[in-house]
């Protein structure tokens, strides 16, 4: 049973925190106390001017750059099927301006020159927007080439600080928290602990260097003291000397910034008397937190007992996750699905609101379709309304969107997870960070 009580704290109008109790086990995949967070982009201004002479056809296209294979494939299936089944939601409601959505896709690969690639084909196919990448890194590799052609981008993974202010044109979004909220609530999770000499260890590339930016200012106001920060070379197969780094500065609690690679690091370090039997570790979702323990030791998956780790909360409505998981079988992994499922969803009823699948259309009513209206949580129930000549405010799957005025969402949902003695990670709370 899961209940969600009222915000515990608001510091600073930066960290909200709430906490929700919950039984069972987290979806697989990127506290209290005080704190203080980046602070958000404000809201109250208007949208930044949109750019775009791309034209609209009568006809809404829609194509995803995501992971179908690369070291985040282990959560392309889940946001690919997530992305179809937001599709086939919008025409069984009727479709857009009258048309049936269009969906076509590629890969990511986790390679610049792969995604671009596919972002090429789906531009030279005409789509109005695109769904991805998933890793930022490569997003960001793409970011310009797809707004400089004056198509929509709407991300459900990008959780890198560097896309809030980012020049697009108005045309990147994002239903993702950035991770300058996810890291107050990390490192509340590591001072929680008790924790006063941590050790860091973070991919070195967009996703990992903002992310712990934001963990280690928060640890270092908490008074806790940061005894290694070790970036390492996400190509790397081993992290001998990473490792060493961290042994020689004997923390008592180790962070873990990573994606795949991060079971070769998690091996490393309990190898070397770091693991979660001899200090606090922690990580976070990049990892696919549900298949992590077996995926570091398929004979004793419950190494990782104890060990903590945040993710963006894939938990806002558990019967969205049946759903998808009831009509895609393939999916096992539902992190991150209904924000890439709220993209297509956000996308399709800016179209409908503006009566246009132009890009720059829809790029103007993508904020207001989400906040200051008359609520609603489904895409057939707010064409209805938009329809009557309401203004809607669309509350997704992934949570109340409410995007501030370049494109993000205003509040972040985060779970909170503990790896228990079979190795799966159990929520033991969900945390409001703003």
């Amino acid at each position: 049973m899961r209940t969600r009580t009222f915000p515990i704290t608001v510091l600073a109008g930066a960290l909200a925190l709430s906490v929700t109790a919950c039984s069972g086990g987290s979806d697989p995949a990127e506290d209290e106390g005080s704190g203080t967070a980046a602070p958000s982009a404000s809201s109250d201004g208007p949208a930044p001017e949109v750019e775009s002479s791309r034209p609209g056809d009568g006809q809404l296209d829609l194509g995803y750059v995501l992971a179908e294979t690369g070291p985040l494939s282990g959560l392309g299936v889940g946001v690919i099927a997530a992305t179809q089944l937001a599709v086939e939601d919008v025409n069984a409601a009727g479709g857009v301006l009258g048309q049936p959505v269009t969906l076509s896709g590629g890969d990511e690969a986790g390679d610049p020159t792969v995604a671009g690639q596919t972002v090429d084909r789906l531009l030279g196919e005409g789509v109005d927007a695109i769904i991805g990448p998933v890793s930022s890194a490569i997003s960001l590799s793409v970011l310009d080439r797809i707004t400089g052609a004056g198509a929509v981008q709407c991300a459900g993974a990008n959780t890198s600080a560097t896309f809030t202010g980012y020049p697009d044109k108005g045309l990147y979004f994002r239903t993702i928290p950035a991770n300058t909220r996810q890291g107050p609530v990390l490192a509340q999770a590591v001072i929680g602990e008790g924790a006063s000499r941590v050790a860091v260890v973070v991919r070195n590339d967009d996703y990992g260097q903002s992310l712990s930016q934001s963990v280690i200012e928060q640890l270092e106001n908490e008074g806790a003291e940061v005894v290694a920060n070790v970036p390492y070379d996400p190509a790397a197969t081993t992290f001998s000397a990473e490792v060493a780094e961290v042994a020689a500065a004997e923390p008592d609690a180790v962070v873990v910034i990573a994606f795949q690679e991060g079971t070769t690091l998690l091996r490393s370090l309990i190898e070397n008397g770091l693991g979660p039997a001899d200090v606090r570790v922690f990580g976070t979702d990049g990892m696919s937190l549900g298949s992590l323990g077996s995926a570091v030791s398929e004979s004793d998956p419950g190494v990782l007992e104890g060990m903590q780790a945040t993710q963006a909360s894939s938990q806002n409505d558990p019967a969205f996750l049946d759903r998808l998981v009831a009509s895609k079988p393939q999916v096992s992994i539902t992190n991150f699905t209904p924000y890439h499922y709220d993209c297509v969803i956000t996308i399709a009823l800016s179209a409908l609101q503006a009566g246009s699948d132009a890009p720059g259309d829809i790029a103007r009513a993508m904020q207001s379709v989400t906040r200051d209206g008359e609520e609603c949580g489904t895409f057939a129930d707010c064409a209805e309304l938009i329809a009557a000549g309401t203004d809607i405010d669309y509350n997704g799957v992934s949570g109340p969107l409410d995007f501030t005025d370049v494109g993000e969402p205003e509040i972040g949902l985060f779970d909170v997870v503990r790896f228990d003695e079979t190795g799966t990670p159990q929520i033991v709370r969900t945390v409001e960070s703003r």
